[in-house]
């Protein structure tokens, strides 16, 4: 068994079964793959793929034991190339990244800014997707840090640590009858259509309990992951846009009226997450410190020695969140 065997079934499993794709990306030959994939299936006596023709269909049952430990045995290699990288060079690495749309836009820029100017050896790459997505990467080691503020909880390998509280605004045109109204209530903001994230991004969930918890009854009439597009469509006259308060800019957004919407929904927080037994370089630290400054380097060491959600909430009882 061989290091590059257990590579190729990783790759290809993610690579949706395609051997040619991740030929590609491993700038390797898909004949090579195939041969190495059953020269493996031989030495272990089961397949990993099933087939039909020259096509991998499926991951067979052997087949998903096996991935889950090869993915973890890949992990392990890469902790040890961190660990030699942080000793013959600690300002020099990578740093992968999965957050939404609302964090990237919106929170992470000034951070992103000064960490490059700190650490311009450090590639730094950024990948978006849904909170499930961005969970699912962070838990199976694509990514070192996955930012988000909802889902992370469904993954139980991940350490997750709170970095700020945050809440919502309602933006509507300045013509609109709620710009005029001084004591914004869910009654009257029910009564109109409603524009807001898809179920699943951005604290979304914390919005509809609310509703539901005044037995009330929402016109959602449309949805998206993007505060930007949300907001185009308040414009165009859809309905009433409720959104994340950091997305609303006075400057590029003076044509719309933000008004707080605090006391109506209940504040979320958004929070970073790596997986457990990560190997976290000196630059990581700093990140996360620079993302949350409450989170030192000796809270995110404490958290590695938590051992369930119920330690990791007991740790974070007593530190204060900052609202962004």
């Amino acid at each position: 068994m061989k290091l590059q065997q257990l590579r190729y079934i990783w790759e290809v499993a993610h690579h949706d079964l395609n051997v040619s794709a991740t030929a590609q990306s491993l700038y390797t030959s898909q004949p090579g793959i195939s041969k190495q994939i059953r020269l493996l299936e031989d030495e272990l006596g089961v397949e990993i793929f099933s087939r039909s023709g020259k096509h991998l269909t499926r991951i067979t049952p052997a087949g998903e034991a096996i991935l889950k430990t090869a993915g973890e045995i890949l992990r392990k290699v890469e902790s040890i190339k961190q660990v030699a990288q942080e000793f013959s060079n600690e300002r020099k690495g990578t740093l992968t990244l999965a957050t939404t749309h609302t964090q990237a836009r919106y929170a992470l820029p000034p951070v992103i800014g000064s960490f490059i100017k700190q650490y311009p050896e450090v590639a730094l790459h950024m990948h978006q997707g849904t909170p499930m997505q961005i969970s699912e990467m962070a838990a199976d080691g694509t990514v070192d840090f996955a930012i988000a503020t909802e889902a992370m909880e469904l993954f139980s390998d991940l350490i997750m640590m709170p970095c700020y509280r945050w809440n919502r605004s309602v933006v509507v045109p300045k013509t609109h009858p709620l710009a005029q109204v001084a004591n914004l209530t869910l009654e009257e903001l029910a009564k109109y259509p409603i524009v807001t994230y898809v179920f699943g991004f951005t604290g979304r969930s914390k919005l509809d309990e609310a509703f539901i918890n005044r037995g009330l009854a929402p016109k959602v009439v449309f949805t998206a992951a993007d505060a930007d597009v949300i907001k185009t469509y308040v414009r165009l006259g859809l309905g009433v846009g409720i959104i994340a308060s950091m997305a609303y800019n006075e400057a590029t957004d003076s044509d719309l009226v933000a008004l707080d919407a605090s006391h109506l929904f209940e504040s979320s927080v958004t929070k970073i997450g790596f997986r457990r037994g990560t190997f976290l370089r000196g630059f990581m630290y700093d990140f996360i410190e620079k993302f949350a400054p409450h989170l030192t380097k000796d809270i995110i060491n404490e958290a590695f020695n938590r051992h369930s959600r119920l330690e990791l909430d007991e740790l974070f009882e007593d530190i204060e969140i900052p609202t962004h």
